[in-house]
């Protein structure tokens, strides 16, 4: 099976035709305005229509409020909630109940962290993945720094890796972690928030060639 793959932080129809060209899973906007490559509603919205069938659409949220999310929801299309900040496995649980959505949690990778014990509690929560990020005492996501992924689990959960990948270490890093799916920004851009195309490329090629594996 080929990894999944999803490329975050997009905020151009460029960007968007070159993914989806790329044969890219998932398109990812970042509703947080700290970031970037954070978008608003209209952004989103007018950026979700050049999305095809197929291709999902994520949004991530940083500890956002379930009427904040609300706004999102009635203008753009979201396929799936992406929770990047200090949300509890309830809190995660309750947005997604109440507006019907599915989710996943980021999670960040430090030393201390009991990773197995983190996941579970969002999994029996009701997390349709998890997704495994670099730990930054400030960043959340988009840091550019990996993590070491020999501590990647073996789980009953679709796992998704983040975090410093890009064209050059995807193949390593599928082969290694056997991850469900890979996470990309900063990786496969030419300025924070401007992707490149050609590097999107590279790296789809890359997952494909980690995935044949």
């Amino acid at each position: 099976m080929r990894t999944r793959a999803k490329i975050c932080g997009i905020t151009r129809t460029e960007d968007i035709h070159a993914a989806v060209d790329a044969g890219v899973d998932a398109i990812g906007f970042v509703f947080y305005a700290p970031s970037p490559r954070a978008v608003n509603i209209e952004q989103a919205k007018m950026l979700a229509q050049h999305i095809p069938a197929y291709v999902s659409i994520v949004g991530l949220f940083v500890n956002a409020t379930s009427e904040e999310i609300a706004q999102v929801l009635t203008e753009v299309p979201l396929d799936i909630l992406q929770f990047h900040g200090d949300e509890t496995a309830e809190q995660c649980q309750k947005i997604a109940q109440e507006h019907k959505c599915r989710w996943y949690k980021a999670i960040q990778v430090k030393a201390d962290l009991d990773v197995i014990a983190e996941i579970e509690q969002y999994q029996q929560a009701g997390a349709s993945a998890m997704l495994l990020d670099a730990w930054h005492p400030e960043l959340k996501g988009g840091t550019g720094h990996r993590f070491d992924w020999g501590k990647f689990p073996k789980l009953d959960i679709p796992l998704i890796l983040a975090g410093g990948l890009n064209p050059e270490n995807i193949e390593d890093a599928i082969q290694t972690t056997a991850a469900y799916a890979v996470d990309v920004s900063g990786g496969v851009e030419s300025a924070k928030g401007i992707k490149d195309q050609q590097l999107i490329q590279q790296f789809m090629q890359g997952v494909q060639r980690g995935s044949a594996q």
